[in-house]
């Protein structure tokens, strides 16, 4: 017989990150598997389907082909993983359950006598469904395009208290859209995405500045694949195995964002930890050059800074959809509002702090005859809003980086909360 066929089932895959997953877990021969529906009957035949996960849009109509569906699926509705057994038959479970769950928990997100409301009407809302009301949800609301709850009549529910989105909305390259906002849902409690590229969708982005609690899908990503590869090799994983993964993943597919005054060694400190992670460094100042084609002094001259600013915005929204990566930005780039959701959606921002009378001002338009304190008092507030972190860059710029890499594999780790402490870190330290 063939090699065991092992991996993700789906239509399009490009924005998964199940194979790393399972790597990590053990599988290494996991692979992506995209198939047209004419595929799917010849594919699900195969006698060495070793394991599958499922996703978008076959989570229901693999079930026909299944011989043994596990109860709990029968009940929600739709499968996630299927394995053929040693008696040739095609056994299937939801495992999105459990990840989904696991989600919610890690959230600090309960649905106990709640009211939730579900966008979406695929699989996954079937999964989220079945969760919320195993888990006493006092009701549940399933949000769909045509249903008679509907994104036009969403004011009937906005006693809403957690919101759930199990659509693809936001989802990359097409970040910044949302499915709903959420200020239709005033008692909104709780926000949960399963979309987990982004790592922060708009939707959760406006959760955090509404100060909802809220969670991406990467928690319940990684604790399905837990699950499922428990079924994949009928094997017992521990449960710590999930927390692991998820922080390799954070440290992995997070960017490193430098932000600071003009001339403050954002591009010196991105040289030294692009040397010291491996990472791709991403100068947007660089980007906008070559988009524009020619300096940023000429952008300046031939259209003033509003010109500049609008590249900037352009090129610091595709950088930002980027994952993995280290990103160098202008000094002036806290002044249009927009530039934070871009950094922040799958980055943690770091503030370079530097002596104004060390601050290198060639080739910089506003910086050169500039009176750097007075450009500092507007802008200070500015870097505050946008940074997670403080970096003291008076030392050098090695010191900085194995700072900041420190602090960000730290931070991976345990995800702690955010926050803003008054004051600066001495030199070659970092205060978040």
């Amino acid at each position: 017989m063939a090699a065991p066929i092992f991996g993700l089932l789906g239509r399009k895959l490009g924005h998964s990150w199940s194979v790393p997953i399972h790597a990590a877990l053990g599988c290494t021969d996991y692979r992506l598997i995209e198939l047209e529906p004419e595929d799917l009957p010849a594919f699900l035949q195969q006698e060495n389907l070793g394991g599958l996960n499922v996703t978008i849009p076959y989570k229901r109509d693999v079930m026909p082909y299944c011989d043994v569906i596990d109860p709990q699926a029968q009940a929600i509705g739709s499968v996630n993983t299927l394995c053929r057994r040693s008696d040739g038959k095609l056994y299937a479970w939801n495992t999105d359950a459990a990840g989904f769950s696991y989600m919610a928990r890690r959230a600090g997100i309960s649905f106990t006598g709640r009211k939730v409301v579900i966008l979406g009407s695929g699989g996954a809302s079937l999964t989220a469904q079945y969760v919320a009301r195993q888990e006493g949800a006092r009701a549940v609301v399933v949000i769909s395009r045509s249903g008679p709850d509907n994104y036009g009549n969403l004011s009937r529910h906005a006693d809403a208290d957690i919101v759930v989105n199990t659509t693809p909305v936001g989802t990359y390259p097409n970040n910044g859209q949302s499915p709903v906002d959420l200020t239709a849902f005033p008692a909104c409690k709780g926000v949960l995405d399963v979309v987990y590229n982004p790592r922060r969708t708009a939707l959760l982005l406006q959760a955090e500045s509404l100060a909802i609690p809220c969670c991406d899908g990467l928690p319940m990503l990684v604790a399905q694949a837990k699950a499922a590869e428990e079924h994949f090799f009928q094997r017992s994983i521990p449960d710590s195995e999930t927390e692991r993964i998820l922080s390799q993943l954070r440290r992995e597919t997070q960017n490193i964002v430098l932000i600071g005054m003009p001339g403050c060694g954002k591009s010196t400190v991105g040289a030294a930890l692009a040397a010291l992670t491996g990472r791709e460094a991403i100068d947007i100042d660089q980007r906008i050059a070559a988009r524009a084609g020619c300096s940023i002094p000429e952008i300046f001259a031939q259209g003033g800074e509003a010109a500049f600013r609008a590249l900037e915005q352009e090129e610091t929204a595709l950088a930002g959809a980027c994952s993995g990566k280290i990103l160098l930005t202008g000094g002036g780039v806290v002044t249009v509002e927009a530039n934070y959701a871009s950094l922040h959606q799958n980055g943690r921002i770091y503030h370079l702090l530097r002596s104004l009378d060390t601050l290198a001002t060639d080739g910089r338009p506003l910086s050169q005859g500039a009176d750097l304190a007075a450009m500092w008092q507007r802008r200070a507030p500015l870097y505050a809003r946008f940074r997670d972190a403080e970096a003291d860059n008076n030392g050098t710029a090695e010191e900085t980086a194995a700072a900041i890499w420190r602090d960000f594999c730290v931070h991976c780790g345990s995800e702690r909360p955010e926050s803003e402490h008054a004051g600066h870190p001495a030199a070659g330290d970092l205060r978040t």
